[in-house]
């Protein structure tokens, strides 16, 4: 008999193909899926499936997603979950409470290849893609298990990995995650964020209704070609032509996310560039004040420096945000995350 496989990697119509090839009716798909993202992990649970049909499932599927080999808790309680992959990898996710409800943090790739000088993640390279069933698997964990009294109710793509490189994958993750014989997530509360693969960009908003935040960081090529080797391919100008061919939905907003380095591209002038490449979208900016780690070569700016930054944008009446870091204590903020040793 083949492997088992992992009902999580299936949409409900691939799944209704493959048990119609197993010589079963296409509702049975329908049912094992119930179960599964009600997060059952044993097919004996499974009441209103005869017990011949539980027997066979438990040989042809696997219900058991990644191992839970660490949780670690940060002072503002934000937690770190590092998952143990079948064949040997790691990938880590990041659950942060945000008031009256969490927003979970995935990885989409082990390791990445994008290369960003001042995120931990890139130290390590890139290993592979995770599968859709890896990526919803992270989700369906914390959401039967490890949430506790909040509801987890949003989903970035911000972990470790491009999310637009492992397109496929993540694409079947987010229906996953939105269908409603999947996870119910509202589409209202997911968010994809990219480097700036620009042929990628509208391609997503016109298969999965998401939404978008791109990795300024930089308002010239040269700076940003030393910060993000991605430039070279797509400079900035591409990235935000791109954007514009993003289907934004009435109402909403495209997210520009920029990491303040001090010295790199933290000036007033730089600010008030920023201003007039936006100029024109229905954009919001969050401000990323760099989240230091020893093996990084960078330095924040003081606060009275973000400060100005972000007084130069609001007076250009664009949204904009100080994104406070979160976790920073256990290497959870926004580009620490890395499997490291204990």
């Amino acid at each position: 008999m083949p492997a088992p496989v992992d009902p999580t990697d299936y949409t409900l119509p691939e799944l209704e193909e493959l048990l119609a090839a197993w010589g079963h009716p296409r509702f049975r798909a329908r049912q094992l899926l119930k179960w599964v993202y009600k997060g059952a992990t044993d097919t004996a649970v499974m009441t209103d499936l005869a017990k011949d049909l539980r027997e066979e499932f438990a040989r042809r599927f696997t219900l058991t997603g990644p191992a839970l080999e660490l949780i670690q808790e940060a002072r503002d309680g934000t937690r770190k979950f590092r998952w143990r992959l079948t064949d040997g990898e790691a990938i880590e996710s990041v659950l942060i409470p945000e008031g009256d409800h969490l927003t979970l943090c995935l990885s989409s790739q082990a390791g990445c290849a994008q290369g960003c000088r001042f995120c931990l993640t890139a130290l390590g390279g890139f290993r592979r893609n995770l599968t859709s069933g890896e990526i919803v698997r992270q989700v369906l964990a914390v959401r039967t298990g490890l949430a506790g009294d909040l509801p987890l109710t949003n989903l970035v793509f911000m972990g470790m990995g491009e999310p637009l490189a492992n397109f496929a994958a993540v694409v079947k993750a987010i229906r996953i995650l939105q269908a409603p014989w999947g996870l119910t997530f509202s589409r209202r509360r997911v968010t994809v964020s990219t480097v700036g693969l620009a042929p990628l960009i509208p391609r997503l908003g016109e298969e999965v209704p998401v939404n978008l935040t791109v990795s300024v960081n930089a308002v010239d090529d040269a700076t940003r070609s030393a910060l993000m080797p991605v430039n070279d391919r797509y400079p900035l100008r591409e990235v935000l032509a791109a954007c514009r061919k993003f289907p934004l939905p009435p109402h909403r907003r495209i997210t520009f996310a920029y990491v303040l380095l001090k010295g790199v591209n933290d000036s007033p002038a730089e600010a008030r560039e920023l201003v007039r490449l936006l100029k024109g979208f229905r954009a919001k900016v969050n401000l990323i004040p760099f989240n230091p780690h020893p093996r990084l070569p960078f330095e924040a700016p003081p606060p009275e420096r973000v400060a100005a930054f972000q007084e130069i944008i609001h007076r250009a009446h664009l949204p904009v945000f100080i994104r406070e870091s979160r976790g920073a204590d256990i290497a959870a903020a926004c580009g620490q995350l890395a499997v490291e040793p204990d």
